[in-house]
């Protein structure tokens, strides 16, 4: 813990010892994890800033899905974007997320560090969306690098002026959402601006680390050559940091979630795309010289 914060707590949840229970830990939730108790809402304030604790929505064990190897993906609470064809809308208030302390976070990277050496994976951080807890994510990635356990941050990129170098510096993998090519769409889609995404991307490059762009190609939203074209400009502006571009088509898997949670969803009966729509897509990524999966 910082010398600097102290919590008006009773008594800590210390991780069970159990081998039943570590291996719940496999199943995603929160298991395993040691979180505050009794903390007031100053307190957790003071702990979010400092790094302390974040607040994370839930966690798993994946392959190939959020980086390269196996890695712990933790998914973390809060979002400035509300994007329409959100999968995760469960992840959009900080305050439902559980608080877990960054030394229980750090304890958990320890326990699969040999594992993520061996497949070459590591941690990655997602969302909700992972750069809403700068100072809790920065330390854990400093923690993690400091083990040699290689680090991921899954952003959109729209709260980039809150990371410093220093905190850039921890990041050796980057999955950034370009979620449009052009301001008007992006308004549309997220209800956010495009550029703060454009600027982190240029500033990771700069600081010579790698880039897997996500974009998603919802028919008739985000789907149009020149909006297609803008992207990969975009991505262009980004030099050789970017790895290759993931086109990732459209579906409703998120549906019953906006239900559950009684949003209006406003892609309830968006069609995904076609075969020949997204190879169209694909292949105006490649004519740019860009790899595509």
């Amino acid at each position: 813990m910082s010398e600097n914060v102290h919590f008006r707590s009773t008594t800590r949840h210390m991780l069970r010892e159990s081998q039943s229970y570590i291996n719940q830990t496999l199943m995603g939730g929160l298991s395993g994890f040691e979180s505050p108790i009794g903390l007031d809402r100053r307190d957790r304030i003071n702990a979010l800033k400092s790094g302390d604790i974040g607040f994370v929505h839930s966690w798993d064990i994946n392959t190939s899905v959020d980086g390269p190897g196996t890695r712990m993906t933790v998914f973390l609470s809060g979002c400035p974007l509300r994007c329409q064809y959100c999968q995760n809308p469960d992840t959009w208030k900080m305050r439902d997320g559980k608080p877990v302390y960054y030394e229980a976070m750090v304890k958990k990277i320890e326990r699969y560090a040999d594992l993520f050496k061996a497949t070459h994976g590591g941690i990655t951080f997602s969302g909700g969306e992972s750069m809403m807890q700068p100072a809790f994510v920065s330390r854990v990635f400093h923690a993690a690098k400091e083990m040699g356990v290689h680090t991921c941050l899954d952003t959109s990129g729209f709260l980039g002026a809150s990371y410093t170098d220093d905190m850039v510096d921890d990041i050796d993998l980057c999955l950034l959402d370009v979620k449009s090519g052009d301001e008007e769409t992006y308004k549309k889609v997220t209800g956010g601006i495009l550029q703060p995404t454009i600027d982190f991307g240029q500033r990771l490059a700069k600081a010579g680390k790698k880039i897997w762009v996500r974009f998603v190609l919802v028919p008739g939203l985000t789907s149009s050559e020149e909006n297609v074209e803008n992207v990969a400009k975009i991505c262009e502006s980004f030099g050789d940091a970017v790895e290759h571009i993931d086109v990732l088509g459209f579906h409703q898997l998120g549906r019953p979630k906006w239900h559950m949670l009684g949003i209006p969803y406003p892609l309830e009966d968006q069609k995904g795309p076609s075969a020949a729509m997204k190879q169209r897509v694909v292949e105006q990524f490649q004519s740019h010289g860009f790899t595509v999966y």
